[in-house]
């Protein structure tokens, strides 16, 4: 069913907002968003795909805020980048559908299909990224995820088994 034009418009960001974050310097959104991808992708991007990304200039463009983050894949994780006169592929949308494809919400083809997202530059590149995120597990943005539980049970994890507090030493 096509959007109408008030379910359009609350995708978008509201002007003043926009106006704000389209200031922003571009390259330390580039270091957190590559934190952030570094922090939950690269363990389980696939050898091969590694390989497609390697050296590979790539911007996400937030077309409703104005902002444009570029970071490549070197050396086994993204690195942000400067902004760069070209990429080899670059994603655009509004915030608001680049949120929901991270909370699984949207697929990036309908979002494509409805002209939402777009992508410019190495196709080929393009459908390796698309098919390499349709296959990742994503839970960072589920709200089960930010619970004090759960949150807590990661930390657990995440310490050493000889740690004080840890169960796995000895008693």
């Amino acid at each position: 069913m096509p959007d109408t034009t008030a379910q359009a418009e609350r995708r978008t960001l509201a002007p003043p907002v926009a106006a704000v974050l389209s200031r922003l310097p571009a390259y330390p959104g580039s270091l957190l968003l590559v934190a952030g991808l570094n922090g939950v992708l690269v363990r389980q991007l696939p050898g091969d795909v590694c390989e497609r990304l390697q050296g590979q200039r790539i911007r996400i463009h937030v077309r409703d805020a104005g902002l444009r983050f570029d970071f490549a894949w070197q050396g086994g994780m993204f690195r942000a980048r400067t902004p760069q006169a070209s990429t080899e592929l670059t994603l655009s949308a509004n915030a608001h559908d680049f949120l929901r494809l991270a909370q699984r919400l949207d697929d990036p083809d309908t979002l494509f299909f409805n002209r939402r997202l777009s992508m410019e530059g190495d196709t080929e590149l393009g459908l390796v990224v698309k098919n390499a995120l349709d296959a990742l597990e994503l839970p960072v943005f589920e709200r089960g995820w930010w619970t004090p539980s759960a949150l807590l049970a990661r930390l657990q994890r995440l310490r050493p088994s000889g740690m004080p507090g840890s169960h796995h030493g000895s008693h």
